[in-house]
């Protein structure tokens, strides 16, 4: 079945949402422990409740980590206890010890797709709280944030849309269709730098091209809950915010692979990348992307877009429950 404009969204923002059914939503939420960290008053992220189980079984078997974890069942909270003043690479050597042991003993299948990358944590007021390890930030539910940047073409009236095919090896949504370039923002790292380097990893595009012609567009978020196309840890909550770029190329730029994560690049059609949108075709969060992309450039509207309405308005800029920080835009 074809999915419409709603369902690609919905795809990726399936979490329920307070204001839609209350009731709905209250027992929904009974379903999760809160993640949070001592010292700091704000809710970070949320862990299913079987999930948590799993959790406080691995941290009460160790010695070092079950003096750090404090999980209380009846409140539904999951808590790294260390100090109330602790600094971030304190309490991120104390989250690094427990993920690397569970990653040796297999505990949760999500650690599987380890990056050796760390993502930060923020609490209020932009304060860094610890990194984590990003094939970890599922598993607590914390924010994570991204870059993704759609590269186009223009021939006359003709407008065509390089899309990348990922890789039949990845874990997560393999042999799917993605955008031209996207990843996640290390700490300190700002979105456009984000940028410049997963283009020159993925796509082989230089950073003077980049730096000539990315445009930012605005950003996206939503909550996505992990499905098994996501790789590892099905029902897992991922908050995501995605700061969105366009660039348009001529016909001599042309993107090629230059790791491991995608097998090859389409230069695709618009009525193509529809079809594509429609056959679920995209990785999750890209077909929102291109969704968005499609609306920006006057190609899907409210006359021949149904659910063009609700999809703009609200279903594509979530208003997290977590605090999130605003990273600064350098205008190319």
């Amino acid at each position: 079945m074809n999915k419409s404009l709603l369902d690609i969204v919905n795809d990726c923002d399936r979490f329920p949402y307070y204001d839609d059914n209350p009731t709905h939503y209250e027992a929904h939420m009974q379903g999760f422990h809160t993640f949070r960290v001592q010292g700091c008053d704000a809710l970070l992220g949320y862990m299913p409740n079987e999930t948590a189980k799993q959790f406080s079984s691995f941290t009460n078997s160790d010695d070092f980590a079950k003096g750090y974890w404090y999980i209380d069942s009846a409140a539904r909270t999951i808590t790294l206890a260390t100090a109330i003043d602790a600094a971030p690479g304190d309490r991120s050597r104390v989250v690094a010890y427990t993920l690397a042991k569970m990653k040796k003993e297999r505990v949760f299948d999500v650690l599987r797709g380890w990056r050796d990358e760390l993502y930060p944590v923020y609490g209020r007021d932009g304060k860094l709280l610890l990194e984590i390890e990003r094939s970890a930030c599922p598993l607590f539910g914390v924010v994570g944030y991204g870059i993704l940047m759609t590269g186009y073409v223009k021939h006359g009236n003709d407008l065509r849309i390089w899309v990348p095919k990922r890789s039949k090896n990845k874990q997560t949504f393999p042999g799917m269709y993605d955008v031209t370039v996207g990843g996640g923002l290390a700490t300190k790292e700002n979105p456009f730098e984000c940028a410049i380097r997963e283009a020159e990893e993925e796509a082989s595009l230089p950073r003077k091209v980049i730096e000539a012609k990315a445009t930012p567009v605005g950003n996206l978020s939503y909550i996505y809950v992990r499905d098994e196309k996501a790789g590892g840890g099905t029902g897992l909550i991922q908050p995501e915010v995605e700061y969105i770029y366009d660039i348009e190329l001529d016909e001599d730029t042309i993107p090629r692979p230059n790791d491991s994560e995608v097998q090859v690049f389409h230069l695709l059609t618009v009525k193509e990348v529809q079809e594509a949108l429609r056959k679920g075709k995209f990785k999750t969060n890209c077909g929102v992307v291109m969704v968005d992309f499609l609306i920006r450039h006057g190609i899907l509207t409210k006359e021949n877009a149904p659910g063009y309405l609700d999809v703009l308005s609200t279903r594509m800029h979530r208003q997290l429950e977590f605090p999130t920080v605003s990273h600064d835009i350098p205008i190319p």
